[in-house]
């Protein structure tokens, strides 16, 4: 091991050649473990007042102890490695200020005698900022690997570039199953996809956007898409990235509200204000395209009395069993709807006068000849009143239609009840 002989005194620096106050780092002089000769920089970096402050100081003192490798009794070892690549210490100035340098040595005769030659640059201020950077990036590694939804990333062919861990809890694929593979495979619907990057191109980004993705096994998710289209530095598209989470849960609450907001709880079909809804619309297409409209209002007879006589359980059961009966004169296209109480409506699309009482007559004797259950050991049996109306070219609203039907529902029941009227 080589080591600066003993004799070097400090201040003893005579070499004409060594005018270390001229280079643009900083520079120590250092024999035995002890500070010989420092240039200016160098009084800088440790913070001194001046020279004399720093010469005679041991190395070791400065440096922070964890960044010294090598026992404190034999200094000059832990300097000579640092002849053979830079290193990167840690100091502390004279006034105890926290520094990072970037230290290369070398061994030089001075006064014919040898010393250790160290130059330092302060690489503080980088080493910060590498640091801050490399505990964002384990952030957002942490972030990326262990976030719900799935972040994707597509070139502008398509094809998935990256993705996140999720997609196997999500969907059921490994990482390297799905990279490279076409983002359209996973919708269904192949216009999905070309509308998702359709929408993302001349917005420059999508938010809450709706979608359905084929899980590995087979099923479908339900996921909604926020993402950002991404441009070269030449303004060329070339992809976009951005996340996605299943919604699959909210949809199904969503769709369900959505009916219960809808359906008549007691029979299934539609609600008043979902009938109205779906009718007004049926109307204005029907006005528009001048397609013929039936509507017929249906009221069960003396059905008071049979909640009087049986109870409420056994008038909605027969509520129930009457809806059933209705539905098998239905066409997918009719509507029908439970206005309140025992008042029904059936609209029938693209129906004349005609077909509709024929449609009315065979729903009065569909319910009129069937026993809906036993109550009280004694059969049950029902009437039904139906009152019919067309649409007219003067009809304005849907009402103008329910208002007629309603008319001729009320000349049914004063006409004995159990029949159908249809008035011009």
């Amino acid at each position: 091991m080589l080591k600066p002989p003993e004799g070097i005194s400090v201040n003893s620096i005579s070499d004409p050649s060594l005018n270390i106050d001229i280079l643009p780092s900083a520079v120590l002089i250092i024999g035995e473990g002890c500070i010989l000769d420092v240039n200016s920089v160098a009084i800088k970096m440790f913070e001194a007042d001046s020279k004399a402050q720093l010469i005679g100081v041991m190395l070791n003192d400065l440096v922070f102890q964890l960044d010294y490798s090598l026992s404190p009794d034999s200094p000059d070892f832990a300097l000579e490695q640092w002849c053979h690549a830079p290193a990167k210490i840690r100091v502390r100035t004279l006034k105890d200020t926290f520094r990072v340098l970037l230290v290369s040595a070398a061994l030089k005769r001075v006064d014919g005698r040898n010393a250790m030659l160290l130059l330092a640059l302060d690489m503080t201020e980088l080493s910060t900022i590498e640091d801050s950077l490399r505990r964002s990036e384990m952030d957002f590694r942490r972030l990326f690997e262990n976030m719900q939804d799935v972040y994707f990333r597509i070139n502008n062919q398509g094809a998935l570039t990256k993705i996140s861990p999720a997609v196997k809890r999500m969907l059921g694929y490994e990482i390297v199953e799905v990279e490279k593979l076409m983002e359209k495979s996973f919708f269904p619907e192949e216009n999905d996809s070309k509308l998702f990057v359709a929408t993302s191109l001349v917005n420059g980004s999508v938010s809450n956007f709706p979608g359905v993705l084929r899980c590995k096994d087979g099923s479908f998710i339900d996921i909604s898409i926020n993402s950002q289209a991404l441009y070269d530095d030449k303004g060329e598209f070339f992809g976009v990235e951005g996340i996605f989470r299943d919604v699959t849960h909210h949809k199904v609450m969503e769709r369900e509200l959505k009916r219960l907001a809808s359906t008549d709880s007691l029979t299934g079909i539609d609600n008043r204000r979902a009938f109205l809804e779906h009718g007004l619309h049926i109307f204005k297409t029907s006005q528009r395209y001048q397609y013929p409209m039936s509507l017929l209002m249906l009221d069960l007879d003396f059905f008071k009395s049979i909640n009087d006589k049986y109870g409420h359980a056994t008038g909605d059961r027969v509520l129930v069993d009457f809806a059933a009966a209705v539905k098998c004169d239905m066409r997918q296209i009719d509507l029908f709807g439970r206005l309140g109480g025992e008042e029904f409506c059936l609209l029938l699309q693209q129906t004349n006068r005609r077909d509709a009482i024929s449609v009315a007559d065979r729903i009065r004797q569909r319910v009129q000849n069937m026993t809906l259950f036993e109550a009280n050991a004694e059969p049950l049996n029902v009437t039904v009143s139906i009152g019919v109306a067309v649409i007219e070219d003067h009809d304005l609203t849907l009402e103008n239609v329910i208002e007629r039907a309603d008319k001729a529902l009320y000349k049914a029941k004063t006409s004995g009840r159990n029949c159908v009227v249809s008035l011009p």
